[in-house]
């Protein structure tokens, strides 16, 4: 089994564990892996400048974001004209 990747983060003053979902996941709702990643530190509602905290990388992309539509980056293999014929 492969181990998990992290990001370090240190916190701004401020900063909550929904906040840190939403720059990382895009999805202010999943918190719950950074809680995990990070058992010693209390859970409060806003963090102290400062703090270390580990974020955990869910997925690794092989596409880059290019701001093309999906339909623009998906990666197909190239079709010949034997096979958009038919043949």
């Amino acid at each position: 089994m492969a181990s998990a990747q992290f990001i370090v983060h240190v916190t701004a003053a401020g900063e909550r564990w929904d906040l840190l979902a939403w720059r990382y996941y895009g999805d202010a709702a999943k918190y719950s892996p950074i809680i995990m990643a990070n058992p010693d530190v209390p859970i409060e509602p806003v963090f102290e400048s400062g703090l270390v905290i580990l974020i955990r990388v869910l997925s690794v992309s092989a596409v880059a974001s290019t701001g093309l539509p999906p339909w623009k980056t998906a990666s197909r293999s190239p079709v010949s004209a034997a096979q958009a014929q038919g043949l």
